[in-house]
C-alpha cells in the first residue's frame, strides 16, 4: 500500500514537474497562425511616406513578397496617402465608416496620439501576443514602451523609425564673431547659453552699422516649440503632462515655466532670436539667423549659402547637440511614427506582424532609416558601425548633414535619457496650445515694440515693459487658461487642397493671451498652411 502510494506520489510530481515545465516554455512563446502559401493573406498598408522613403519602402516591400511573404503565404500592398493630414483624415474617415469612406488598411503609419483615439474605439490590435519577450526586448526600450498605449500591457504601435532634436550652426558666420566676442561652441550647450550668446551677436551686429542704432541680428531659433516645452520641463525634473490611466494632470510650475519664458519670449521681443520662414532653417538660408535646433531627420534642408539682398555666400555647418537647461538632465525628445494593426482576424493580425517583424529586423531598418534620414529602432543597429556597413554595402548615398547628424546621435546614444509625452485625451489639441500660444506672442510683441522705437520710444524702455514680472504673470494667466481650453475640447483634422510641393492643413491651436495683445482667443482656432514630407520632417514629428 505504502509503495502505491509513493509511486501514486512520484507520478504526480512528474507530472507537475512536466506541466511546469511546459508552461515555462509557453510564457515566452509567440502566437502562430497556420497560413497557406497557395492561398495568401493580402495586407493593405497606409503611409505618409514621400521621396526616398516611398521609394525604399516599395523597394522593401517587393523584397518581402518574393521571399518571406511568399513562403508564407503573405502579399502586401503599400499605399501613399499623401502628407500625415491626408493620412489622418482618411483614417478618421475610416474608423468612423463615413459614406465613401474605403475599409481600414490592415497596416498604418501612425503617431501615438492618433493610435490612442483610434484605439479607444475598440479598432487596433494587440500585437503584444505575436512576439515573445526577446524579440520585444531587441527594440530601444523607450522606443517600444511609447506603443503600451494604456496601463493595460497591451502593445498597439510598433516602432519603425525614430528621429530626436540637433543644433546646427553656420560656422561661416559664427567664427568671426566668436573669435571678436571671445566665445565658442561650448557656450552653447545650455539653454541659457545660448541666450547670452544671442544677446552678444545682437550687439556685436549692431555696432557695425554705429550710425543706424538697434538693427542688430538674430543669432538663433528653433523650429518646435511643444518639444521646447515638454522636453525644456525634464530636464528641470518636471512633467508638464502627468499621465495616468489615460488621465492628465497639467503641470505648470510656475518658477519653470518662467525660465522657458526668459529664454525664448525674452530674446525673441530683444531681436536676439527670429522666426520668419516656414521653418527656422530658411532663416539661416536668408541670414536672419545662424543657429536653430531641430529635427535630426531635416539636416538635409540646412542650407548651403546664405542669400541676402546684398548678396549670396557659401557656408560650412556644424552638428551640435540639443541645447539642456542649465543644471538639467540629458534628456532629449524622442519622436517619429510607429505601425498600428487593424484589429479584424487572426490570419490579418499575424500576417500583419510577421511584416513588421520583418520590416523592423536589423538589416531592413537600416536600410530605410539610412534612405530617410531617421534613427534605427533596434538596440542592435543604433550605432555608427552598423550605419557604416549598410553605406557601404547597399551603396547608399547619404547627404553629409545628415550623416553628421545620425553621428552626432547615435554617438551620444547611451548618454541620452530620450522622452515622449504618454498618450492621452486631446493631447494632440494641447501640444498645439506649446506650439503656439507662446511662439505667437512673442511675434506679435516684437512687432508690436518694433513700431514703438520707430515711432522715438526709448528700445530699453519698451524691452523694460515686455519682459517685466507683470508681461509674465498676464501671459502665464492666459497660457494656462488655454491649456485647459484645450483639454476640454474635441479633436479633429481637416484637410483642404493640394499643390505639388504643398498639402493645405488646417490645424487646431490655441493662439495667444488677448489680455496681453489683441490677438485670437486661446480659445478659438485658426489656419495654419501646407503639410509636406518637409514639414513632417522639420515640424518637430
Amino acid at each position: 500500500m505504502k509503495k502505491r502510494f509513493l509511486a501514486a506520489l512520484m507520478a504526480c510530481m512528474m507530472i507537475t514537474s512536466l506541466l511546469t515545465a511546459c508552461g515555462s516554455l509557453k510564457k515566452d512563446e509567440a502566437k502562430t497562425v497556420k497560413l497557406d502559401p497557395d492561398n495568401p493573406v493580402t495586407l493593405k498598408v497606409w503611409h505618409y511616406y514621400n521621396g526616398n522613403q516611398q521609394a525604399t519602402f516599395d523597394k522593401l516591400l517587393e523584397k518581402f513578397n518574393s521571399t518571406v511573404g511568399k513562403e508564407q503565404g503573405i502579399y502586401v500592398e503599400g499605399y501613399g496617402q499623401g502628407s500625415v493630414a491626408d493620412l489622418d483624415k482618411a483614417l478618421t474617415s475610416s474608423v468612423n465608416e463615413e459614406v465613401g469612406a474605403e475599409d481600414m488598411p490592415d497596416i498604418f503609419s501612425t503617431y501615438a496620439d492618433t493610435a490612442y483615439s483610434i484605439q479607444k474605439k475598440g479598432k487596433l490590435a494587440d500585437l503584444s501576443p505575436y512576439f515573445t519577450k526577446k524579440e520585444l526586448s531587441k527594440y530601444v526600450d523607450s522606443y517600444i514602451k511609447e506603443g503600451y498605449l494604456n496601463n493595460d500591457k497591451k502593445l498597439y504601435l510598433l516602432p519603425v523609425a525614430k528621429s530626436t532634436e540637433a543644433m546646427l550652426l553656420n560656422t561661416t558666420d559664427w567664427e568671426p564673431f566668436a573669435k571678436a566676442m571671445k566665445v565658442t561652441t561650448d557656450d552653447l550647450k545650455t539653454t541659457e547659453g545660448i541666450t547670452k550668446v544671442a544677446k552678444k551677436y545682437y550687439e556685436w551686429t549692431d555696432a557695425k552699422t554705429p550710425n543706424t542704432p538697434n538693427d542688430g541680428k538674430a543669432f538663433y531659433g528653433r523650429d518646435s516649440m511643444s518639444n521646447y516645452f515638454v522636453i525644456g520641463m525634464k530636464q528641470m525634473g518636471q512633467e508638464l503632462f502627468r499621465v495616468k490611466d489615460g488621465k492628465v494632470t497639467v503641470n505648470v510650475d510656475k518658477n519653470s515655466i518662467k525660465r522657458l519664458w526668459e529664454n525664448y519670449y525674452v530674446p525673441y521681443v530683444s531681436g536676439y532670436f527670429a522666426s520668419y520662414g516656414r521653418f527656422r532653417s530658411d532663416d539661416v538660408k536668408t541670414g536672419n539667423i545662424i543657429a536653430y535646433t531641430g529635427s535630426t531627420s531635416s539636416a538635409f534642408y540646412f542650407p548651403d549659402k546664405v542669400e541676402e539682398d546684398k548678396g549670396s555666400h557659401k557656408i560650412d555647418y556644424k552638428v551640435l547637440e540639443a541645447p539642456i537647461m542649465k543644471g538639467g538632465k540629458n534628456y532629449k525628445v524622442q519622436q517619429g511614427a510607429g505601425m498600428a494593426v487593424t484589429k479584424s482576424d487572426d490570419k490579418h493580425e499575424y500576417a500583419a506582424t510577421v511584416f513588421l517583424k520583418w520590416f523592423s529586423k536589423k538589416k531592413q531598418n537600416l536600410e530605410f532609416v539610412c534612405e530617410s534620414s531617421y534613427l534605427p529602432v533596434l538596440k542592435e543597429a543604433n550605432n555608427m558601425k552598423s550605419v557604416n556597413q549598410m553605406i557601404k554595402d547597399k551603396k547608399i548615398k547619404v547627404d553629409d548633414k545628415t550623416y553628421d547628424c545620425l553621428k552626432n546621435t547615435l554617438d551620444n546614444f547611451d548618454k541620452t535619457k530620450f522622452y515622449t509625452t504618454k498618450t492621452f485625451k486631446n493631447g494632440y489639441s494641447m501640444r498645439k496650445v506649446l506650439d503656439y500660444n507662446l511662439s505667437d506672442q512673442a511675434t506679435a510683441d516684437k512687432a508690436a515694440i518694433d513700431k514703438a522705437i520707430k515711432a522715438g520710444a526709448s528700445r530699453e524702455s519698451v524691452l523694460k515693459q515686455y519682459t517685466s514680472d507683470k508681461n509674465f504673470e498676464t501671459w502665464y494667466q492666459g497660457f494656462c487658461s488655454a491649456l485647459e481650453k484645450a483639454q476640454e475640447a474635441n479633436e479633429s483634422f481637416i484637410v483642404t487642397g493640394e499643390t505639388e510641393r504643398e498639402k493645405e492643413e488646417i490645424i487646431i491651436a490655441d493662439h495667444v493671451n488677448t489680455d496681453a495683445c489683441n490677438h485670437i482667443d486661446p480659445g478659438e482656432y485658426t489656419v495654419f498652411d501646407t503639410c509636406t514630407e518637409r514639414d513632417q520632417e522639420e515640424s518637430g514629428r
